[in-house]
């Protein structure tokens, strides 16, 4: 694997004839922050589908860690305990419990119906759920009501929620839609933060976003990646221009 934290391999998929994925390849690394764009249909979502497990590939592989894991016959549940993390578009918080019962919620510990039966928060727990508060920005909402929270703010509490699992890959998506400009520059330093410690894909349409995030890009059309390299770089690929930022 080169030394990948994951590794798409010629990976293709059809949905009633129309190829979504095509031969698509490409690694992602030990603390990498990468951002993946591209116009609509091109793929993207798809992409992040077929690493989680909710589509699978007709060709291809993905190869995961350092046991070299195929991802293809696994669950969407083993995929997130193999430390693959995912937060839609739309955020999915407890609106009903505060933020300290989400993140508590989140937390890495035992799942089985005893443990979750009788768990008891000890101080261990509460120092990770205060230091992932700080982190997120959201340690003084800690008593609030998540349902009360602004858009931005249950944007970074799903983040949080999903580095509570700690895991080593997190895939976003469009964290910075329906933000404001502040917000968004925080998204920007909690994202780029959380890729210092694992790797962190973002998939976005906001160029300035993108930007800030200072990372490598991935151009994504029809399936198969376009043009790879830095913003700056791709944007001024005559082809990348042509099929998505001239439009």
């Amino acid at each position: 694997m080169s030394g990948a934290l994951l590794e798409v391999d010629g990976v293709s998929v059809s949905f009633d004839g129309f190829k979504a994925i095509n031969a698509l390849s490409f690694n992602i690394y030990k603390g990498e922050l990468r951002a993946i764009i591209g116009p609509n249909g091109a793929g993207k979502t798809t992409f992040m589908d077929i690493i989680t497990g909710k589509t699978r590939p007709d060709e291809g592989d993905v190869r995961w860690g350092e046991d070299n894991i195929s991802l293809l016959n696994k669950s969407e549940s083993d995929i997130a305990c193999l430390g693959i993390g995912r937060k839609f578009q739309k955020p999915t918080v407890f609106e009903d419990q505060s933020v300290k019962d989400n993140l508590t919620m989140a937390l890495k510990n035992k799942r089985s119906p005893l443990a979750v039966l009788f768990y008891q928060r000890n101080d261990e727990d509460q120092q990770k759920v205060a230091e992932l508060a700080a982190d997120i920005g959201l340690l003084e909402q800690l008593a609030r009501r998540a349902g009360d929270l602004s858009h931005g703010q249950k944007q970074w509490l799903e983040i949080g929620m999903l580095l509570a699992q700690d895991p080593q890959l997190l895939l976003v998506d469009e964290p910075a839609a329906g933000m404001t400009v502040d917000e968004r520059n925080h998204t920007v330093a909690l994202l780029k933060k959380a890729a210092k410690s694992r790797a962190v894909v973002v998939v976005e349409h906001d160029m300035d976003f993108i930007r800030n995030l200072e990372c490598k890009v991935i151009v994504l059309h029809e399936g198969s990646v376009l043009a790879e390299g830095s913003l700056d770089h791709v944007t001024k690929d005559q082809t990348v221009v042509d099929v998505y930022l001239g439009r």
